[in-house]
């Protein structure tokens, strides 16, 4: 009998934890309101919630807003709010995860770069990231170590910066050596 009434404890969830759970759904949902469309793209919503958000931006008025986003907030709930926070930290540019994964890909082109290690490291990413293009890597690089022996600035170290945030982004290569 007392294991019955444990068990019924177990799934209870007061008011207030009910209204905690609300507010940050909501949260979430105001977050989701201030994301740029391209980025909001990139979020796995269901179709109602992602017109709820499009419409959300919309609305100037404060308290219609507020309504609105207590709309979002009930329609999150049958959303894996998990996997949309793990985007937006990996997207958004200001977040802990957005950090460390940048100072990954810094390794990453940094290891490249180098002398000694280029090529194991070479290997390495196209094992981690097989879709990688070896032959624009390996021109990237070439152009890099002119630059730095002719004093240019470095512009196509950037490019390859930005070629391993773009594969990251495409395959997230970096989730698999993390």
């Amino acid at each position: 009998m007392t294991e019955d009434l444990t068990d019924e404890f177990d799934d209870y969830k007061s008011k207030s934890q009910l209204k905690r759970e609300m507010h940050a759904l909501q949260a979430l949902g105001q977050r989701l309101l201030e994301l740029k469309p391209d980025i909001l793209k990139q979020i796995p919503l269901n179709d109602r919630l992602r017109q709820a958000v499009e419409e959300g931006k919309r609305i100037k008025s404060f308290n219609a807003q507020k309504r609105h986003l207590q709309f979002i907030g009930k329609l999150m709930r049958d959303q894996d709010t998990e996997a949309i926070i793990a985007t937006l930290d990996r997207l958004d540019s200001t977040s802990e995860e957005s950090a460390r994964r940048f100072h990954l890909l810094e390794r990453w082109r940094d290891r490249l770069l180098d002398d000694t290690t280029s090529q194991e490291s070479l290997n390495e990413l196209v094992t981690q990231c097989p879709e990688v293009e070896i032959q624009h890597v390996r021109q990237l690089i070439r152009q890099a170590h002119k630059e730095t022996a002719a004093n240019k600035p470095p512009s196509a170290s950037r490019k390859l910066f930005r070629y391993l945030r773009e594969l990251d982004q495409q395959q997230d290569f970096l989730g698999k050596t993390s």
